[in-house]
């Protein structure tokens, strides 16, 4: 087993302790440049491998409602969004500023204000660094420098896969590693709110839930299988529906008023 160096241990040290948006303690030890770069390298493997839409009424539709959850994330930078040409039931976003939207989400998330609950729930993982934590955990449990030095060399493809699914990209690439109930309570919670904020009714991300179970059967979309969608989770957004409601109103009142339209 290899020790940890001293520059590295320091970098530790400095890093792991975090507070979540929601105000829970965090071990992340990553930098989030780190980060970031693996975020932009996970982006460009599914963009390699998936091919965008040409459809350019759907394309400006997510990146209608894209952009209004993002401009109430914060930060001055520019979210990345694609859409791709896939049936999948899915989307994720990424350390960095990337989203990506499968093709397939809108027939089930089919109205903006479905879309922006499912865009505002993925954005809240980035903004809680989620895939920091699980990164960091796994660095943890190898107790050594194995993961670091993977996340910066050439890896195999069995390394590069688990990878892209701690950044939370797993169902497109066959290794599944689901949020924990946890970090999906947070994100939940956070991304209501994304969305109220922007100007869409906090009130389809339950209807968002109720839609997945409906499309759901024997055949469940990969959305699901990886955040569970179960009457426990719909009565916590319930529960956090009259604080996101309010937000919803005060965006309203303030002209926040997303004009995204359906293709």
């Amino acid at each position: 087993m290899r020790r940890i160096g001293p520059i590295v241990a320091m970098a530790v040290v400095l890093t792991a302790c975090a507070t979540s948006p929601l105000g829970r303690q965090q071990l992340v030890l990553m930098p989030e440049e780190q980060l970031d770069a693996m975020g932009a390298a996970a982006f460009q493997q599914v963009s390699q491998t998936t091919p965008r839409t040409e459809n350019p009424a759907v394309s400006s539709y997510v990146n209608c409602v894209a952009q209004a959850i993002t401009r109430e994330a914060g930060g001055s930078g520019t979210w990345e969004v694609a859409v791709f040409e896939d049936e999948a039931v899915n989307a994720f976003a990424l350390p960095g500023g990337r989203i990506g939207v499968y093709r397939g989400l809108l027939d089930v998330a089919d109205t903006p204000d479905e879309l922006a609950a499912v865009i505002g729930h993925e954005v809240a993982h980035v903004l809680a660094r989620h895939a920091n934590e699980r990164v960091s955990q796994q660095f943890a449990a190898e107790q050594g420098l194995a993961l670091l030095e993977s996340l910066t060399s050439g890896v195999g493809s069995g390394t590069q896969k688990t990878l892209m699914a701690l950044l939370g990209v797993g169902a497109q690439v066959g290794v599944l590693l689901p949020y924990s109930r946890l970090q999906e309570s947070e994100a939940d919670k956070i991304g209501v709110d994304l969305m109220a904020q922007a100007g869409f009714d906090p009130r389809g991300s339950i209807q968002l839930w109720r839609d997945m179970q409906q499309a759901g059967g024997a055949d469940p979309p990969e959305f699901l299988s990886t955040h569970p969608a179960t009457e426990t989770r719909i009565a916590e957004l319930q529960g956090r529906m009259e604080h996101a409601m309010g937000l919803y109103q005060q965006a309203r009142g303030a002209g926040k008023r997303p004009d995204c339209v359906p293709p």
